[in-house]
């Protein structure tokens, strides 16, 4: 099984009058591959997938998928939803798309019991046997925690499970995996604190600021997987005021401001119910962008 590892990037979707800008997705995309990021993410959380329809869902995938091929970029992709069978579908699709792996968000609103996270999790992955399966969770947002025993469980038993992007902003989480399971691959999905889990054994990062900073988050993880960890705290320092900005509210709102701001998008459209940060967001996510060089498509 050719897994995924390493620096990926949780992919914005641009829009341009209301619908997927594909020419904009192709361009940011390309953008990723040549500041080294190991792999793109699309259709996740800070891709509003939560809002776009299952034809722009497939057609993120394929042009990620059309993008990458003859690259060293690989596409882990979400296929996640609080429904088991339309999860189910969503993995049958990324996998009909050609992507490299998937990573499905825990299934929110509904709360379910750590027994039916473990059979959600099975189902999804026994559909898409041949095809790398990354947990994805972020209680946060889906008002729910893959507890530690069901990551386990998943891993010892999915034989296609092999990793979790931990997004509960939890060290001790990724301490108490790493020391019962080491060969788990758990990515960091919090962009504050990337160096000191991959400095705990992560192997690597699923980051939102990278799509503005692909070339500092990608030397970052490359320093930390070299056991570089000076200069991989270094650069992990040097990104804390803009990786906090980039939450001052709910992501993906202030990153894909960032992108506009910066001129790597020319529209800066959100599908309702997300909207543009307030003005005073917008000041601050200025005034950080100020003290980074960005680099161009």
């Amino acid at each position: 099984m050719n897994i995924v590892t390493g620096s990926t990037t949780a992919l914005i979707t641009p829009f341009k009058n209301g619908k997927l800008d594909e020419q904009a997705y192709a361009d940011l995309i390309k953008r990723q591959i040549n500041n080294g990021i190991n792999a793109v993410c699309p259709v996740g959380t800070t891709g509003e997938s939560a809002t776009l329809s299952s034809d722009e869902d497939r057609r993120c995938m394929e042009i990620a998928v059309e993008v990458c091929k003859g690259t060293n970029t690989k596409v882990l992709a979400g296929a996640g939803s609080n429904s088991t069978s339309e999860a189910i579908l969503a993995a049958k699709n990324a996998q009909e798309c050609g992507v490299d792996a998937i990573f499905s968000v825990a299934p929110y609103y509904v709360k379910p019991s750590q027994e039916g996270l473990y059979q959600h999790y099975k189902a999804i992955a026994d559909s898409v046997p041949e095809l790398p399966f990354m947990l994805y969770n972020v209680p946060g947002r889906t008002v729910v925690d893959i507890s530690a025993d069901t990551v386990i469980r998943l891993f010892d038993e999915v034989t296609n499970i092999y990793g979790i992007k931990e997004a509960t902003g939890s060290l001790e989480r990724t301490v108490e995996l790493l020391s019962r399971r080491p060969e788990l691959k758990v990515f960091s999905g919090d962009d504050a604190i990337d160096y000191p889990i991959l400095a705990n054994g992560g192997a690597g990062i699923t980051s939102v600021t990278s799509n503005l900073m692909p070339d500092l988050k990608s030397e970052l993880v490359k320093l930390a997987l070299a056991g570089d960890f000076a200069g991989a705290k270094a650069i992990n320092d040097k990104l804390y005021p803009l990786n906090s900005v980039m939450f001052c509210e709910a992501n993906p709102m202030p990153i894909k401001a960032a992108m506009y701001i910066a001129g790597l998008i020319e529209t800066l459209e959100y599908r309702l119910p997300l909207t543009a940060p307030s003005l005073e967001s917008m000041k601050k996510i200025e005034e950080v962008m100020k003290n980074y060089e960005i680099k161009g498509l």
